[in-house]
């Protein structure tokens, strides 16, 4: 094992993994703390529980690392190179004999194991937290949550009971200035107001809560009748939750489909032409984001080296335009390819062997052919448009910096001539 694994190749996985594991994070962050904001807004508009913000992100982790993972490992390997180009190491490795294929065995080795997690996500984990996210999302808007009454607002339950709270303490356990009007089928109605009361469980039946009203009274109006005014210090008001609305089966969505279903789904004949195309779709999405990661080692390297006598930090900013722009053509074959305008394999595997064949002309042109450069034509185009930049904000300064005066104001007032210096010779 210490013949396949040198001290160079240890050296090379602590420069890959640390930038890698800090751009997963990274990536990872930005996407969850800008949905969370969305959920942040979602559940204090439906007036459920704070706490299932968080249960819902934790069931967009796996979403968002199946493009996460990837880009970590692109730009860990890519700042690996870049650092060992920039520092002249890769120079005196590549004099010692090591080609650029060898020093990728341990990137290989991490990419490998990459491949296997990220499968795991997008075939299995991904299909199951995507379904408990639409789950949550769905129980919060019907309220099986424990969605809270809003205060200072006629909240009507049932078609049948009207309530209003003026306020709420502790956390909404005590509620102040209750308004209750309930009716009938046989028309009579019931007018209640109250100085307090809280809502108590009824362990009887679930289907029911009782709100317990103090210092209040009563208005029973009846048909043909004249009403009678009650006055209460405690009265307990049962009160009927609505039913709620299961949610659906998982399925509707064939990303709710973990890959066997989905293959079984697309091979099966009594399956209709739509629901075998989605499901091939999908299937064929989920293989090509996977199988494009063992193509990233190499990418990362074409872009990693600059020119000589240059610290360009243009391959890093066309990778990561790369690999998004490239998932978000998948994304877009796949859709197309779901409702039957292209065959799957054509719309999902073409990109990829576009990519892959690129990808290998890149390479090949930094690790066979000698002061090859990938990108050398956007090097150059780069490097001459800073230039002109440089020339022209430079420019800009140097008009403010030194005063015309300056070049005239030489002392010439003194009448002595000028001398000759000593010979040397």
């Amino acid at each position: 094992m210490s013949r396949f694994i040198t001290a160079t190749d240890r050296y090379i996985f602590r420069l890959v993994i640390v930038p890698m594991i800090g751009v997963f994070v990274l990536a990872a962050s930005l996407l969850i703390l800008e949905k969370m904001l969305r959920l942040f807004e979602f559940v204090s508009t439906e007036g459920g529980p704070i706490g299932v913000v968080f249960e819902m992100l934790v069931n967009l982790i796996p979403e968002y690392a199946g493009l996460a993972i990837p880009l970590g490992l692109m730009l860990g390997v890519l700042f690996a190179f870049r650092k060992l180009a920039i520092s002249s190491e890769l120079d005196v490795m590549r004099a010692v004999g090591w080609s650029y294929t060898r020093l990728l065995r341990v990137p290989y080795l991490i990419t490998f194991a990459l491949m296997a997690l990220n499968f795991a996500i997008v075939g299995y984990i991904q299909p199951q937290s995507r379904f408990a996210y639409e789950e949550m999302e769905f129980e919060l808007r019907s309220g099986a949550l424990g969605a809270s009454i809003k205060v200072g607002e006629f909240n009507t339950i049932e078609d049948r009971m009207a309530l209003r709270i003026e306020g709420s303490r502790d956390d909404g356990r005590q509620l102040m200035g209750i308004f209750a009007r309930l009716a009938d089928d046989k028309g009579q109605v019931l007018s209640i107001t109250a100085r307090e009361g809280r809502f108590l469980a009824n362990r009887e039946n679930r289907n029911t809560i009782v709100l317990r009203l103090n210092d209040g009274t009563i208005v029973h109006e009846v048909p043909n009748g004249s009403p009678r005014v009650l006055s209460f210090s405690q009265h307990d008001l049962p009160i009927d939750l609505p039913a709620l609305e299961q949610f659906r089966d998982r399925g509707e969505d064939e990303r709710e489909y973990v890959l066997p279903e989905l293959l079984e789904i697309g091979w099966s004949q009594e399956s209709t032409a739509q629901e075998r195309a989605g499901s091939l779709a999908n299937f064929n999405y989920r293989m090509v984001e996977v199988m494009m990661m063992i193509m990233l080692p190499l990418l990362a390297v074409a872009l990693a080296i600059p020119p000589k006598r240059s610290t360009s930090a243009l391959g890093v900013f066309l990778s990561i335009v790369i690999v998004v722009a490239y998932h978000k053509v998948n994304q877009y074959g796949a859709e197309v390819a779901a409702i039957g305008q292209l065959d799957p394999f054509l719309a999902l595997w073409g990109p990829f062997a576009v990519l892959f064949a690129m990808i290998g002309w890149m390479y090949y042109q930094v690790a066979f052919v000698p002061g090859g450069q990938a990108i050398g034509f956007l090097e150059s185009f780069y490097a001459k448009v800073g230039r002109q930049l440089r020339k022209i904000f430079g420019r800009r300064r140097l008009k403010g910096v030194v005063p015309e005066r300056e070049f005239g104001d030489l002392d010439d007032s003194s009448d002595a001539p000028l001398q000759e210096a000593p010979g040397v010779v």
